[in-house]
């Protein structure tokens, strides 16, 4: 995360205003606001049509929204010249042609040097495969030969959509540490993907999409804020503190303390100098658990034919299902 970019200092790299995006009479976006500035990284969340694809679609200006607008440093993104790089959920090269062949073709394109190329080879450790094709490529290879062209140009706005699905630990940890280096140089970073435990390390904001309107936005702080949930603090002597205590057993709760943010500070302070008590864990609210939050307090649209639900439902259900049984799969180690 990081916390040197002042809000103040800088216009927005990207900011939309109530833009709207309509197909006939189907709304994939409605009336979404976000700001990512210089060196921040924000995350894109939201079930399978959820309006995520649409809005990185604006973004990139392949299409218009129909209300609203979407500026790029303060300017319309209309026939603006932008130095961004993109990465799609399904990397797809030419599988006959060489590692550094991909590269160099895009870096002809962008009228990149091809030092660069040889470079970014070093740099992603794909300089044993370079010579290689690409059907010989692991999904992990290609996915850093897929970042490695979305970077050629050091972009100013970087979008990334799903870039660890399939992808191991140490993969995963790889590209983000490249993530974190070009937020160093100052560039801003959207990442679109599902991957909450992941991406919760490394974002300064998150944009929460729900059937194409915004239902969360903000730092995990303001996301922790806005969703009343509570923190946890974990006591090493639970039973000898909160015996006799009326105030502690008024907020305990399976084992543990259950804090609202406003009271956190006090209630730490009070077991640190009347129950002299050091030896506790402070547990925020995770991303995933406020992401449930707040899904769980929107209601699908749920059309019924014939019985059965649309496409567009059976995406919201099945994306939220899946992800409520990873949580509880975590919650129980």
């Amino acid at each position: 995360m990081n916390n040197n970019t002042s809000q103040a200092d800088n216009a927005p790299m990207v900011s939309v205003e109530h833009a709207g995006l309509r197909f006939g009479d189907f709304d994939a976006l409605q009336d979404i606001n976000l700001e990512v500035y210089q060196g921040q990284t924000l995350a894109l969340l939201g079930h399978n049509g959820a309006g995520k694809s649409s809005l990185i679609k604006l973004i990139l200006g392949l299409i218009k929204p129909t209300s609203g607008q979407l500026t790029i440093r303060g300017s319309s993104v209309a026939g603006q010249s932008v130095n961004l790089g993109y990465l799609p959920e399904d990397v797809s090269f030419y599988d006959k042609l060489t590692g550094k062949e991909v590269l160099s073709y895009f870096a002809a394109l962008k009228g990149i040097h091809p030092q660069r190329v040889q470079q970014l080879i070093g740099e992603f450790e794909l300089e044993y495969a370079q010579h290689r094709q690409l059907k010989t490529y692991s999904k992990g290879m290609k996915q850093r030969l897929g970042v490695a062209q979305a970077i050629l140009s050091n972009p100013d706005i970087l979008l990334l959509d799903e870039p660890t699905v399939g992808l191991d630990p140490q993969a995963s940890q790889f590209l983000y540490e490249k993530i974190e280096s070009l937020k160093q140089q100052g560039c801003a970073v959207i990442v679109c993907t599902h991957e909450l435990a992941i991406v919760e390390q490394h974002l300064d904001s998150a944009l929460l999409l729900a059937g194409g309107r915004r239902v969360g936005f903000g730092s995990l702080d303001d996301l922790r804020q806005a969703s009343g949930l509570k923190t946890q603090i974990k006591l090493a002597n639970f039973a000898g503190l909160v015996q006799g205590d009326t105030y502690l057993q008024s907020l305990s709760h399976q084992q543990a303390l259950w804090v609202g943010a406003d009271e956190r500070k006090a209630v730490v302070e009070y077991l640190v100098q009347q129950k002299n008590c050091t030896d506790f864990n402070v547990i925020e609210p995770s991303l995933a658990v406020m992401y449930h939050h707040f899904m769980q307090q929107q209601a699908p649209n749920v059309a019924a034919v014939n019985g059965e639900l649309t496409m567009a439902s059976k995406g919201w259900l099945q994306s939220l299902q899946s992800l409520f049984t990873s949580t509880a799969r975590q919650s129980s180690l």
